[in-house]
């Protein structure tokens, strides 16, 4: 275990009795599965966690022989795959050795042994290896993990890395280390965020570049790597990840995602659109910007649908998990950015000490290999083939508006809380305009603009509703995209034109307005509102206006504030970038 064997596994410091050493001749760890161990310091009476994560196939169960020699299954928690994962936890621990098997296809394929009361294991081997990169995307998939139908949305990433039931590291150093951490990353810093938490905890280096945010013609370029090491071979304080991460949030933004897919100076390298390659942790970078993390697939069985979940940060911190579909994840080809699927570059050591792996290097490794497949799709080939991961058999044409309805509806709800942050900004500041940047800085900003402001997320609904309404028209031009069972495809969108009507009345979302009173909207007026939509994203106004209310209706009684008249005279400059959902060049 001390040779280099480790591969990844986290083991844990045995003692010298001869009941260790017995132990230990037959318990390995796997060359594709590996089981872990929490925490770092394991003691007797205190709650163990065990994951056993698995890359070329499901496991069965999580066998643990503990020290009066019982061995039973651990009731376990599964995690999708790959990386195919199981977790558990032994609630009361007695002191002695503790022996955990994963078992799959029932053979052992990996086994760790600990000693409890026997001082502090072991980390691991230090490296961003195939082990723990499989380990960092069970640890995100079990972070964001809640029921599929469940709305999953916070005020920050605080109270899920504070959740102990959530977060497997949580006071993984034994110093208390979460509970005083304050964790509000935005778009741009949450997958670096969540890396370098990871990294903290485990003892990894991390490395993170300083990058411009490129030009019309040009996507962004950086600088050399950072090559951060203040966490390896140590258990560092809460102070120095504190440091370490306010240094890297002060460094990134959305240039380090949009980076081109085959330049080589970047941070994250562009993966081929495999189930096997986009695991959870996996970085989607869209075109103008936003990034969203993989956190959670849910495979269609061709009757019910299946789903790709995500989260995403937003400039006023709160973190809300999404489905995959056109309305969230943007994509087309533009010579501004490199937009896809991407993953963090491991880091090696050599005699020059830590460095990012080479595109070539990338393409030789078994898991996960550089592609530059995604640079050579357009729009209209990259949606197919992504829904081909999510939906294998295909879907019908109603089980395919029903599910991109509920993804416009989420998109909507989550847009509620938007608006209501930014009027209760102003609440809290009475008198105070929020100052409006001028050009396409309007999407790209600092400050109260960008914390409450909503123009990329507009953009996005203006494209979602289109999405949806367009579905019908996408089933007659893409007939072998769905399972018609040998339907007319005329007759199938017919079908789904009809299920949009009786959608349009039956769903919709209630805001409250600056008397604090509900206002219900419902979806078909949302649609007649799109033009009213394309500037309703500045938080000078009341919501009644930023909902698309009519001025001087019976809803927009109450309006109590307007946006300076050369903000909306500016707003009606730049409105046709919001008419055809069109984002600007910088």
């Amino acid at each position: 275990m001390r040779l280099g064997l480790w591969l990844g596994l986290l083991v844990w410091g045995l003692g010298s009795s001869d009941q260790a050493a017995e132990a230990m001749a037959d318990c390995q760890p796997g060359t594709t599965a590996w089981v872990w161990t929490a925490p770092l310091i394991p003691r007797p009476g205190q709650t163990l966690v065990v994951i056993a994560v698995a890359l070329d196939g499901p496991l069965d169960t999580v066998l643990m022989t503990d020290p009066q020699g019982h061995t039973e299954p651990l009731q376990t928690r599964s995690g999708g795959g790959p990386p195919w994962s199981l977790q558990g936890r032994v609630l009361h621990p007695t002191a002695g050795l503790y022996r955990f098997a994963a078992i799959g296809n029932g053979q052992t394929l990996a086994c760790t042994t600990l000693e409890l009361g026997q001082g502090i294991g072991d980390r691991g081997s230090g490296r961003w290896d195939e082990a723990t990169e499989a380990f960092f995307a069970a640890w995100i998939e079990h972070l964001f993990d809640a029921p599929p139908d469940e709305s999953l949305s916070l005020d920050s990433l605080t109270p899920i890395l504070q959740d102990a039931r959530r977060n497997l590291l949580f006071n993984y150093l034994g110093l208390d280390e979460d509970r005083s951490l304050r964790a509000e990353p935005d778009c741009a810093d949450l997958p670096y965020y969540l890396r370098a938490y990871f990294a903290w905890k485990l003892g990894l280096p991390i490395s993170y570049r300083s990058c411009n945010r490129g030009t019309a013609r040009n996507p962004p370029s950086c600088q050399a790597p950072i090559i951060e090491t203040r966490f390896v071979g140590t258990r560092a304080s809460v102070t120095s990840f504190r440091e370490a991460i306010r240094r890297l949030m002060d460094t990134v933004q959305s240039g380090n995602g949009r980076t081109a897919l085959a330049d080589e100076a970047t941070d994250l390298y562009p993966l081929a659109l495999e189930r096997a390659s986009l695991w959870p942790g996996t970085v989607y970078a869209d075109p103008y910007g936003h990034t969203l993390i993989l956190v959670k697939w849910l495979p269609g069985d061709g009757k019910i649908p299946g789903r790709l979940f995500a989260v995403d940060a937003q400039p006023d911190n709160s973190v809300t998990r999404k489905r995959f579909w056109e309305g969230n994840f943007l994509f087309t080809e533009t010579p501004s950015a490199g937009p896809g699927f991407k993953a963090f570059r491991p880091l090696v050591q050599s005699s020059g000490g830590w460095r990012p792996l080479t595109n070539a290097e990338l393409i030789r490794q078994r898991v996960r290999p550089f592609s530059l497949e995604q640079a050579y799709l357009e729009p209209d080939q990259f949606y197919p083939r992504v829904e081909r991961l999510i939906n294998p058999f295909g879907l019908d044409p109603a089980s395919a508006y029903e599910s991109v309805l509920a993804a416009l509806i989420e998109q909507i709800e989550t847009r509620v809380q938007s608006v209501e942050n930014g009027a209760r900004y102003l609440r809290q500041h009475p008198g105070a305009v929020i100052p409006m940047p001028s050009g396409p800085a309007i999407f790209e900003t600092t400050g109260p603009w960008e914390d409450y402001s909503t123009p990329s997320r507009d953009l996005r609904l203006l494209i979602a509703l289109k999405v949806v309404e367009g579905l019908a028209e996408r089933i007659r031009r893409y007939p072998e995209l769905y399972v018609l069972d040998g339907e007319d495809p005329d007759k199938a969108a017919a079908q789904v034109e009809r299920l949009h009507e009786q959608a349009l009345d039956r769903h919709g979302i209630t805001y409250t307005r600056s008397d604090g009173s509900p206002w219900r909207l419902s979806l078909r007026e949302l649609y007649a509102r799109r033009a009213s939509l394309e500037m309703a994203y500045n938080p000078n106004d009341c919501p009644e206006i930023r909902w698309g209310a009519e001025p001087g209706s019976t809803e927009a009684a109450t309006c109590r504030r307007r946006a300076p008249g050369e903000q909306r005279a500016r707003m009606e400059q730049y409105r046709l970038w919001f008419r055809t959902t069109t984002r600007p060049p910088r």
